[in-house]
């Protein structure tokens, strides 16, 4: 039986095991500074800040690699695409992007997508499991030693939880994720500077706003009625808008924060001006000052060739007609476009190449 991932174990987890073994907190400070401040590849490599016998028992219990590169791609802007091979052999992505405020990884949580969505490359194969919380965090960890290696001093300041599958669907992993990766006193990255994005699992929205996770949330509408939502989006059928949005107040009431709402533009389908003006009645004026609608250009996938790229002319119209309602709004920058940039596209062809 392949042992866990040790980078799965918030804090109070890993020194909770070490103390049921009979060993003083200060043996789980030192672990954990060994993992994500000094990074250490091997168990052995802890020695001498920790006795033998404490990592002894570290590395008959867990792993610090459940996975291995498989294809790594570089983009022209400095993207760079990971498909990572796991140890049951299945394919996952992640995503570095380099921006003006820092560095940002765009992390996988399930292998596979059960939710549908008729426009995305990660639902092209239904979810096969989901990752556990290590899997998840030993994402980062990876692109960290990428980084490391290059020996320019970068660190990854930015998460979004966006990659393959719904966060949400595999909900205790990806909080016990975003707990290890938040941690002051290791890569201490800020809960303002983690984002999670979710189709709009209702129940789990509201769990998330009572929770102690605090980070960003986006939630993934891209359409402003019923009809439209259930044509390309089947978890509409389960969750309508009207179900989605109660949650979503909720979410606003509960925790004060703002909120995105990803709206992909789809030529044709979802981009119209009646579409921006029917959003903009969907968010209404008491929403409008916690809520941000983030526009994105669509990344055709050759599997769903019924959907094209917007025009410019319809993008700045659904832009203007949402700024004329007083809504925030923004467009999202573009990176990896050469590199199969829609989420899912290298491991879908990879996995097409191999059969």
């Amino acid at each position: 039986m392949n042992k866990p991932s040790i980078y799965g174990l918030p804090y109070d987890k890993l020194a909770a095991w070490l103390a049921e073994r009979g060993f003083k907190k200060s043996r789980a400070d030192r672990t954990w500074e060994q993992l994500y401040r000094i990074r250490v590849a091997e168990f052995a490599e802890m020695e001498p800040a920790l006795e033998p016998a404490v990592t002894a028992l570290l590395e008959q219990s867990f792993t610090l690699r459940t996975m291995t590169e498989h294809v790594k791609q570089q983009s022209a802007d400095g993207t760079v695409k990971f498909l990572f091979r796991l140890s049951d052999g299945n394919l996952i992505e992640t995503v570095l992007m380099r921006h003006k405020f820092g560095l940002s990884v765009c992390v996988t949580t399930q292998v596979g997508c059960n939710i549908g969505c008729s426009f995305c490359a990660s639902g092209l194969l239904a979810k096969s499991r989901d990752l556990s919380a290590g899997e998840i965090a030993e994402q980062i960890m990876q692109v960290q030693a990428h980084l490391d290696a290059a020996g320019d001093g970068e660190r990854v300041s930015h998460i979004v939880v966006m990659g393959i599958g719904e966060p949400f669907d595999n909900y205790d992993n990806m909080a016990d994720f975003i707990r290890v990766m938040k941690d002051h006193k290791g890569l201490a990255i800020g809960p303002r500077h983690i984002t999670v994005s979710t189709s709009g699992l209702a129940n789990k929205l509201r769990e998330f706003a009572d929770s102690d996770l605090q980070t960003n949330l986006a939630v993934s509408l891209h359409a402003p009625n019923d009809e439209l939502r259930t044509r390309i989006m089947k978890i509409n059928r389960a969750i309508p808008i009207a179900k989605l949005m109660d949650a979503i107040d909720y979410y606003l009431a509960r925790t004060n924060r703002r909120l995105t709402l990803e709206y992909i533009l789809l030529r044709d389908v979802n981009d119209r001006r009646e579409h921006a003006e029917e959003l903009a009645d969907l968010i209404g004026e008491t929403r409008r000052s916690q809520v941000n609608v983030n526009l994105i250009p669509y990344n055709p996938v050759d599997e769903h060739s019924q959907y094209q790229r917007s025009e410019q002319e319809a993008v700045r119209g659904f832009y203007d007609a949402l700024k004329k309602r007083g809504v925030s709004v923004s467009v999202r920058l573009e990176h990896g476009a050469d590199i199969d940039a829609a989420c899912g596209q290298l491991r879908s062809k990879q996995i097409a190449k191999a059969n």
